[in-house]
């Protein structure tokens, strides 16, 4: 079947045909297939069956990143695709978009949504998934169908193929690709919530996982340099962080409240769900379908208490820690009380900059396929 993807990016229909935008609201099949030769200049997505078919074939936007985890997500997806479409090629329209560089995805997604895709799909580890999460949102707001009277919504969709699947374990899903495949085939959704990062006078940033400042954020800010090692780079990118790091005063308000000083922080961690940094459980009661953010707060560690007390920092059992708190929140801000701007902040692995930032909590936000 031909299916016509209608973008300013470049898509691949999963069975080798390939379509390009003319101009506008032109499409110019690159076949010649006869099939694709009656082409309208309506806007729509796909164009796999005519409006008269009296079942809709649902609208898959596969958004895959070939270079993650040192080639193999890209290598994977080809190997999946015989898979993907004998579970999905009878009820589907299928399109693949190979993102190019940062921040593609976020604009396939928009894209995507605006034209009705029925599901925009991440394929690859936790920076594809954050980037496609924050393509459903533009200026502060949703991404909204052009079709006003459409009765869908577009919802996310994961395949984890990438380096880290961290937010596929907060929802106890296993690392199997053809598992994610049956999900998407069976199409059950459920709303989830989604953290906003905010500070004056920029935009808006969104996050799926989990939100980190200080160490934590130091540490991933290096380990980004070194995923050719898998997840090792977490490890490298601590001890990186070590070197010259010091406890920091900071200040918070919690819930639109008083300020309120915290003295040597090591690590504060803002939890939509529960684990980062290659299945570290590092607030293991965040649940991204609770309306609220868990928030953590390392005090006073030294580089020994993470060798020491590492294997409670993954298996989730350091709240016991005199020197680790933790309350539920809807919006904290968060700052320094130094002046150096240089306490790092992070969020789903993806380095944001320095403090000051507000964080604050939209409830079921996305709908996700699940």
């Amino acid at each position: 079947m031909v299916m016509v993807c209608y973008y300013n990016h470049l898509l691949t229909p999963v069975g080798g045909v390939r379509f390009s935008i003319a101009k506008p609201s032109v499409l110019r099949a690159e076949t010649n297939n006869p099939m694709a030769s009656d082409l309208s200049s309506d806007r729509s997505v796909f164009r796999g069956v005519s409006s008269s078919s009296p079942i809709r074939r649902r609208d898959l936007v596969f958004i895959v990143n070939p270079r993650g985890a040192n080639g193999r997500t890209g290598k994977e997806w080809k190997k999946l695709l015989p898979y993907l479409q004998s579970r999905l090629g009878s009820d589907c329209n299928i399109c693949e978009s190979l993102t190019s560089g940062p921040s593609h995805a976020i604009d396939i997604t928009r894209e995507a949504i605006r034209e009705g895709a029925d599901a925009v799909i991440a394929v690859g580890g936790d920076g594809t998934l954050h980037e496609v999460v924050n393509g459903f949102f533009w200026d502060g707001k949703p991404v909204a169908n052009w079709n006003t009277e459409a009765v869908h919504s577009t919802a996310l969709g994961l395949i984890p193929l990438g380096t880290g699947s961290d937010f596929a374990r907060t929802l106890g899903w296993k690392n199997d690709p053809r598992e994610a495949i049956d999900r998407i085939a069976r199409g059950v959704r459920s709303r989830i919530d989604v953290g906003v990062i905010s500070r004056e006078g920029e935009g808006s940033h969104y996050f799926i996982n989990v939100a980190d400042i200080h160490l934590s954020a130091k540490a991933g800010y290096y380990a980004s340099r070194y995923k050719k090692f898998g997840n090792l780079c977490y490890v490298i990118g601590a001890l990186q962080a070590f070197i010259g790091h010091h406890n920091q005063d900071l200040r918070i308000k919690v819930n639109e409240g008083e300020w309120q000083t915290l003295s040597q922080v090591t690590a504060l961690c803002v939890g939509n769900a529960k684990y980062f940094g290659g299945g570290m459980k590092i607030t293991p009661n965040a649940d991204p379908h609770s309306g609220s953010f868990e928030v953590v707060i390392l005090r006073d560690f030294k580089w020994y208490d993470f060798i020491l007390k590492l294997h409670k920092l993954y298996n989730g059992t350091h709240l016991s820690l005199n020197n680790v708190t933790s309350k539920n929140v809807y919006t904290i801000e968060v700052d320094e009380i130094s002046g150096s701007g240089s306490i790092f902040i992070q969020s789903d692995g993806e380095h944001l900059g320095f403090l000051p930032r507000k964080l604050s909590i939209l409830p079921g936000a996305i709908e996700m396929i699940c």
